[in-house]
């Protein structure tokens, strides 16, 4: 859901949409007031792609927490371990430094 604050000249009060539902928007002089109306929106919008037999596109999934678990062979673990003391760093560090580099993204 995106909401932007709307100038003077486009009638002022906030505009509300829902990028993933193609042309479901909605208004209203609040951003409170404009969700509520967004939610309104979005009931008349499924009900709509329903009827007429349409996809519903499924929610986008932008849940990365930033935290994965991996299993490794007990040998590269105390590898990575040693290399980390080594280097005075934590072991996560060195492994996100390794990633990074392994797909070309620039390392910190």
């Amino acid at each position: 859901m995106a909401g932007i604050r709307l100038t003077d000249d486009e009638g002022g009060g906030w505009f509300a949409e829902i990028p993933s539902l193609p042309g479901c928007m909605s208004d209203g002089e609040t951003p409170e007031e404009a969700i509520t109306n967004l939610n309104d929106a979005k009931r008349a919008w499924l009900e709509t792609v329903l009827e007429l037999g349409r996809e519903v596109p499924e929610p986008a999934s932008d849940d990365y927490c930033g935290q994965i678990r991996v299993r490794m062979p007990k040998s590269l673990h105390r590898t990575l371990s040693e290399r980390a003391r080594e280097e005075n760093v934590s072991i996560n560090q060195l492994i996100i430094y390794h990633l990074s580099r392994g797909v070309g993204h620039p390392a910190k």
